[in-house]
């Protein structure tokens, strides 16, 4: 299914030609050239930071730069509430607070708030899922460097930017500096050509290639995805290829941009942003080539992303219920995906069957875009006809488990079959 290639001198060369990701650090640390291992001093465009970690990168960026510190720049920092919410637990709805006095006082511009958790449509800021937030509010933009406290940034690198997760130590530095010290990641390269069969999602292909190379194969790495595969992709399915990366140990994922990223960003922001390209000549840590072509659906069994199967091959599997969300599998194109599957069947759910969109954006698409071939019918109709739970509050709901009363929060052992969700590991959702 896939060839490999390596150089095996790379990391003692002193390159003359650098990949996508090395001319994006190049780029915001000011250097003509840099090579994998070195460290860096990087300017941070963008640093997204959520109700889990907010809290704690606040703090340190209050311990270390004072009480009444000012960030570095009010328009560059995204707060996005999107993990603990729909709850009545007083802790996680007391993160959320801290995150609202510090913003009020910080004067941050982009602050996704809310306050009435009974009914989400009444706070018009509020969002959702915070990767699926920042492409569909404008903050993912080629040749840019965006940093956030939470694994799954390396989504947006699916906008051709260098995009990865940071601790709240870092993130309490760069609230103060808008810099960050990097150490240049090699480049993986993954080529996947051939024309994607119309049961193949990108959740398929990124578990094949987690299961080619485990759950290690790339650790601080940076995995980048060409071909003409990756070329039709629609944004939604290259931000899944990306978002997936840390599960291989990826310091981030990266896709150059092309005509479909910018007519992505058309109506999303205004922002004057400058792409970046690899160059033709750049040497990689090694090189994967998959035929796409001949791909079969996948799952993950757990405990692991890597513990890849065919679907086919899990057919007699019992599960007790059925889950559909998260940054990974709750976009508008995963719920059509889903939909379609309903429709084809005609069946009726046999298990609890919890739909939860990524954003409100997404709960609105499922109620008012027709699904293709369906008569006109929306997902929404669809999912009802089938008997699945209706759609709830869009959050990251129980991706990571969360207090006891988190929607569909497992709280006794089951077999659940997460449609598109990322982690197979213990204590998440899904595994």
């Amino acid at each position: 299914m896939a060839s490999l290639s390596t150089n095996s001198t790379f990391l003692n060369k002193v390159k003359s030609w650098m990949t996508t990701t090395e001319k994006l650090l190049a780029k915001n640390s000011e250097k003509l050239h840099v090579v994998p291992g070195e460290n860096l001093w990087v300017n941070v465009d963008v640093l997204m930071t959520h109700d889990i970690s907010g809290p704690g990168a606040i703090g340190v960026f209050k311990r270390e730069f004072g009480e009444n510190a000012k960030v570095w720049d009010r328009e560059k920092v995204v707060v996005i509430p999107d993990h603990y919410i729909f709850t009545a637990d007083e802790r996680a709805n007391r993160n959320v607070d801290t995150l609202r006095d510090f913003c009020n006082g910080q004067n941050i511009k982009y602050f996704y708030d809310i306050k009435d958790l009974g009914n989400f449509q009444a706070n018009p800021d509020y969002k959702g899922v915070c990767h699926i937030a920042l492409a569909q509010e404008g903050h993912c933009r080629p040749g840019e460097v965006l940093v956030g406290t939470d694994s799954h940034t390396c989504t947006a690198g699916a906008f051709g930017q260098f995009a990865s997760g940071i601790g709240n130590t870092d993130a309490g530095f760069v609230l103060g500096t808008g810099k960050i010290l990097l150490k240049v990641p090699p480049t993986i390269r993954f080529v996947l050509d051939g024309e994607i069969p119309n049961y193949i999602l990108a959740k398929d292909l990124i578990l094949q290639v987690i299961g080619e190379i485990s759950v290690a194969g790339a650790t601080y790495k940076t995995m980048e995805f060409v071909g003409t595969a990756v070329e039709s992709l629609t944004m939604e399915e290259r931000m899944t290829l990306c978002n997936m990366v840390i599960e291989a140990g990826g310091k981030n994922g990266v896709i150059p941009a092309d005509k479909t990223t910018y007519d992505y960003l058309k109506d999303k922001t205004t922002v004057h942003y400058e792409p970046v390209y690899g160059d033709g000549k750049a040497r990689f840590f090694a090189e994967y080539h998959f035929d796409i072509s001949k791909l079969e659906p996948l799952v993950a069994k757990p405990h692991s992303p890597d513990n890849r199967a065919l679907a086919r091959e899990c057919k007699d599997v019992e599960i007790d219920r059925v889950y559909i969300g998260s940054c990974t599998g709750g976009k508008t194109e995963d719920f059509m995906a889903a939909a379609k599957v309903f429709l084809a069947s005609g069946k009726k759910v046999k298990v609890p069957t919890f739909l939860v969109p990524a954003t409100q954006k997404v709960w609105m698409d499922l109620y008012t875009l027709p699904v293709p071939e369906s008569g006109g019918k929306t997902c929404s109709q669809i999912f009802e006809d089938a008997g699945c739970d209706t759609p709830a509050s869009p959050s990251c709901g129980a991706c990571m488990g969360g207090p006891r009363d988190t929607h569909a929060r497992l709280n006794e052992p089951q077999a659940s079959l997460c449609l598109n969700h990322k982690q197979k590991l213990p204590g998440t959702n899904g595994s």
